[in-house]
């Protein structure tokens, strides 16, 4: 049975008047109220934002006038993508109180077509995890199961759009921050290709790494997010906006002949019910007509160690700035300006953030950047080459998104060197720049959602949005089964 996006749905209903973008938009406050207290997505919820938007829909359905996709649907951002006169806190004390004074391009983009903002949702602080655990509010839970995570660093947008207290939210994908997440909750999350989506306005973590993109509940809707999002942005020196048409027109593309990759060490290390269920899923593409070829992709073993490496080198950089000078939380106890930032760093910082920052200094620093920092960006270069070969003889690849399902709450504070592992699916991505999609492929034996990702040359999202949605409305039901709570229309 065919998976129907909620986007074009609730669209539909605010044309037809069946509801009011009011009404509409209430049923989220009032679902938010009711499940977030379970499910903490949400850090800031702006419920007058939401209606005063809502009533600008209604004037202009009231009026006749022709309404956009995304008008009057209600959605939700990541806590570090900027809004202004809206708290954007990044889920760290050092940004305690902290209000933009300008609007992140994507938002821009959004709000211009009165998109429905709900609130800020729940992350790892600074973007720097991988169960979102590491926010200072405390972690966002999984949909299907709250003894279980999210998902990181998005883990807030996952557990609202999962749970149905957002129709879509915006995400950042660093090393799978949209992808990971979007697995666990057993929903679509789409990390596109670096430069596809503006980065002005997101509070950085690591700039050559960091990509906005959609957590939706459908591949259609993920689509319809790209598209109103993906833009060339002189405001963003990295921009270059999507190369094609739009890529909700390119849907519904029959895949008979397409080549689907499969590097076997994606698939070391990965839990028995992960790899059943992606077997499966190729089974479907085969099926559909696709022609599955398999090859060796054995730089992957080197993307974990030159993603860390990376990351927090340019993490170290990119945090340098939280002094407690200009803005956010100031430590009250000093004697010195020395002593003033060093104690506001200490104690505005979480543990995995200060971690992070401390191993970047390390590679970064006399002595060791030729042996660490110099030799990960050889490799970096080294894997870019690897797939541009694989592209080759594929036009996709497909993978699991993440090698188990969502772990339980707590466990990756007491264990966060395994939880680092779970990222090995995903960082090659990032570090490649190149665009993935993360969609429900199935249930583990603990009855929680697994994912699998496809993989595109750069700028190919409509070739791998094309895939995802013929498997996706393949499977139907199967597969995609939402969580028993929020709002149902």
């Amino acid at each position: 049975m065919a998976v129907k996006g909620k986007i074009a749905q609730y669209s539909e209903m605010l044309k037809n008047k069946d509801i009011s973008c009011i009404e509409l938009t209430q049923k989220y406050i009032d679902e938010i109220q009711k499940c977030d207290d379970k499910l903490n997505s949400y850090v800031t919820v702006t419920p007058d934002t939401a209606i005063n938007t809502a009533k600008i829909v209604d004037e202009k359905i009231s009026k006749g006038e022709t309404l956009g996709l995304l008008e009057g649907i209600p959605m939700t951002l990541k806590d570090n993508i900027s809004t202004k006169g809206i708290k954007t806190t990044c889920c760290s004390k050092i940004l305690d109180g902290y209000t933009p004074i300008y609007d992140a391009s994507v938002w821009e983009y959004l709000k211009n077509q009165n998109a429905v903002l709900l609130g800020k949702t729940n992350m790892d602080e600074f973007a720097m995890g991988s169960s979102c655990e590491t926010s200072c509010f405390g972690g966002a839970k999984n949909p299907h199961n709250i003894n279980y995570v999210s998902g990181g660093s998005s883990g807030g947008v996952a557990s609202a759009v999962g749970g149905n207290i957002a129709v879509y939210g915006l995400g950042s994908d660093t090393g799978g921050s949209i992808r990971q997440p979007a697995s666990f909750c057993g929903i679509v999350g789409l990390k596109p290709t670096y430069g596809a989506v503006s980065r002005y306005g997101l509070i950085a973590y690591a700039s050559s790494l960091d990509q906005i993109g959609p957590i939706t509940t459908t591949v259609e809707d993920a689509a319809i997010v790209y598209d109103a999002i993906s833009f060339y942005d002189d405001k963003d020196s990295t921009s270059r906006g999507k190369s094609s048409a739009n890529t909700i027109d390119t849907l519904k593309n029959d895949i008979k002949g397409l080549k689907i990759g499969i590097a076997k060490e994606y698939f070391d290390g990965i839990r028995d019910d992960v790899k059943t269920a992606i077997e499966k899923a190729i089974k479907v593409y085969e099926s559909l007509g696709a022609k599955i070829v398999y090859f060796d992709l054995p730089v992957l073993k080197y993307a974990l160690p030159v993603y860390y490496i990376l990351a927090c080198a340019e993490a170290s950089s990119n945090l340098g700035r939280y002094d407690g000078i200009r803005y956010g939380f100031k430590s009250e106890d000093y004697h010195s300006i020395h002593e003033m930032v060093s104690k506001t760093r200490s104690a505005g910082f979480g543990e995995e953030v200060k971690r992070r920052i401390m191993l970047g200094t390390y590679v970064l620093s006399a002595g060791y950047y030729d042996a660490y920092y110099k030799k990960a960006q050889s490799l970096r270069g080294n894997i870019v080459k690897a797939f541009k070969e694989a592209f080759n003889i594929c036009d996709v690849i497909l993978a699991p998104t993440v090698p188990i399902t969502a772990f339980e709450n707590g466990h990756a504070v007491s264990d966060p060197i395994e939880t680092y592992l779970t990222d090995i699916c995903t960082v090659p991505v990032n570090i490649a720049g190149l665009p993935a999609v993360s969609i429900p492929c199935g249930f583990g034996n603990n009855g929680l959602p697994i994912g699998m990702q496809l993989i595109g040359d750069m700028f190919c999202e409509s070739k791998i949005l094309n895939a995802a949605w013929q498997y996706e409305n393949t499977t139907g039901d199967d597969v995609f089964k939402s969580a028993e709570m929020g709002v149902k229309l």
